[in-house]
């Protein structure tokens, strides 16, 4: 039987393999060459690139297409829309990147406070209808303002405490009674109390000094009513006073000076908690 004679390959052929080989490598070479690439050329380069790649070893042909500008679509893998955006918010120019984490840093605030607001919004109409419902509505005894990061709750002095007193009216108890089981609704809520005076400077005596202590020690008797008698929890309470250097009106005038002896009552919303 005669032998069936051997294909001479000339000696000098490479074997199949090394072929199959050669073109893993290339491919894997423009893989990394094409991540590198991302942060450091502009999109009209990358486009470019993305062409000659495609002319060259065909990786996109059969499997993928290029459409438009910046999108990539890979049948059943993954898509990436708006590709030049996506290079846009990676930063493709080194020295444009500062501007670029400003704009992006500056938009974050701008959000988070849109949301903050919007939060402390919904927590001031919930904390209205709750006073209105413990009885406390239309007496022109408070005031609700919404802010960014709380809602707040501003208390006549006068109706609290005694002229250069820090001890609560008789008067008042019912008051601070209904507004503590208000209060009680948001004890997970950061809440903080400040006190303030007008500038009449006050006759020392053996309990304050002048009108910053006696600010202060208004502050504290609403916290510890809070906690003795309602039962909040202090974790997140807090007093503070500010004496007369927050004046809200003119203290030229008696109605000025009124207005200026307050107690306020800061609920701080959920976001603000969050973020800060």
């Amino acid at each position: 039987m005669a032998r069936k004679k051997k294909q001479d390959d000339g000696g000098g052929g490479l074997a199949p393999w090394m072929a199959t080989f050669s073109d893993l490598m290339n491919l894997l070479l423009c893989f990394f060459v094409l991540l590198f690439s991302m942060s450091t050329v502009d999109t009209e380069k990358f486009e470019d690139f993305v062409a000659s790649l495609q002319s060259s070893f065909s990786i996109f042909e059969g499997g993928s297409s290029a459409i438009s500008e910046g999108e990539l679509i890979s049948s059943g893998v993954s898509q990436l829309n708006e590709l030049n955006d996506y290079i846009n918010n990676m930063g493709t120019n080194p020295d444009e990147e500062s501007d670029i984490n400003e704009d992006t840093m500056g938009k974050y605030e701008e959000y988070k406070n849109e949301q903050m607001l919007e939060q402390s919004g919904m927590l001031g109409d919930q904390l209205e209808d709750q006073l209105a419902g413990a009885g406390l509505a239309g007496n022109g005894d408070y005031d609700i303002e919404i802010h960014t990061q709380y809602v707040k709750l501003t208390i006549n002095g006068a109706l609290l405490f005694n002229s250069g007193s820090a001890e609560l009216r008789e008067s008042s108890y019912e008051f601070v009674d209904k507004l503590g089981d208000v209060l009680k609704n948001y004890s997970d809520y950061k809440i903080e109390i400040i006190g303030h005076t007008d500038n009449v400077p006050m006759s020392p005596n053996k309990k304050f000094a002048d009108n910053w202590e006696l600010s202060q020690g208004r502050s504290l008797t609403v916290l510890k009513y809070l906690i003795d008698v309602k039962d909040i929890p202090p974790q997140k309470l807090s007093s503070l006073g500010k004496g007369e250097y927050e004046p809200i009106a003119s203290n030229d005038t008696a109605e000025g000076r009124a207005q200026n002896r307050r107690v306020e009552i800061k609920i701080y919303n959920e976001l603000s908690q969050i973020t800060n």
